[in-house]
């Protein structure tokens, strides 16, 4: 069962969805930059419903959440996740945070520790050595929306609201990762939480910087699946083929999220 609503957090009316009927901690799901709940999580979301108490969040300028006067941040998109929980009467819970969203989750377990019961970090790197140098590159060029995926672009047009400017988000979008804080080794060793660490082989966050990752965080996991950036989930821009690789992710986060030994 879905229900969607809104919460105003400050000026920014932000829009949520709740799926599954299951009682227990909530799973909150923080989507991929330029991306929103269905194209990062929409062909995982059915199954994850199955067995949690599922929140997808999509953050300014993203999705249905109309953009606002002010740029894009993680630390800030992390402070609007937690007051949205807040509004919730959430006091904690699981977090699953993918590429981007996995930066905003970060930035939740070290600006807000007390929202955080778990973390599920897909795709996600804390310094720009971390990352290929052909997205370095990518974010220094000049985009527009015909350089998107067709589908992301789709989307986007599809469920913005009404006068939303999709090169407006692009170029705030690309002006944070340019120029987003970075986290020291001493940030990401201050995070004691338990944490899962999900990285493709084939992904745009090397696998060595994945491992460092696991490396610094004193109760983490790390999973490395064979893949591209994101086909681990089936995210809505890779190819739809016949793979068992998003169920194989999906009992691999069950399992770490139930506490059984992985």
């Amino acid at each position: 069962m879905k229900n969607s609503d809104y919460r105003l957090i400050g000026s920014l009316n932000m829009y949520y969805e709740k799926h599954g009927e299951h009682k227990g901690t909530p799973l909150v799901l923080l989507h991929g930059g330029g991306s929103g709940i269905n194209t990062t999580f929409g062909r995982v979301l059915p199954e994850l419903a199955k067995t949690h108490w599922v929140i997808g969040i999509e953050q300014q300028g993203h999705g249905h959440t109309a953009d606002i006067d002010r740029p894009f941040s993680l630390e800030q998109m992390a402070d609007d996740t937690a007051e949205l929980l807040t509004q919730l009467n959430i006091s904690s819970a699981n977090i699953f945070g993918f590429s981007n969203g996995g930066q905003v989750a970060l930035q939740l377990a070290i600006r807000h520790p007390e929202k955080v019961q778990k973390l599920v970090l897909a795709s996600a790197f804390y310094s720009r050595s971390g990352i290929i140098p052909e997205l370095l590159e990518g974010w220094q060029k000049s985009i527009t929306p015909d350089d998107m995926p067709n589908l992301l672009r789709d989307e986007f047009l599809s469920i913005a609201p009404e006068g939303a400017n999709l090169q407006d988000q692009i170029n705030k979008s690309q002006k944070m990762m340019q120029t987003f804080n970075e986290l020291s080794t001493a940030d990401i060793e201050g995070i004691d939480f338990p944490t899962l660490i999900i990285n493709g082989d084939r992904d745009v966050v090397n696998p060595e910087h994945a491992v460092d990752m696991l490396r610094h965080m004193p109760n983490a996991r790390l999973v490395i699946l064979p893949g591209s950036h994101g086909a681990y989930i089936a995210e809505l821009s890779t190819p739809k083929v016949t793979t068992n690789m998003p169920r194989i992710t999906i009992e691999i986060i069950n399992e770490f999220l139930t506490g059984l030994e992985l």
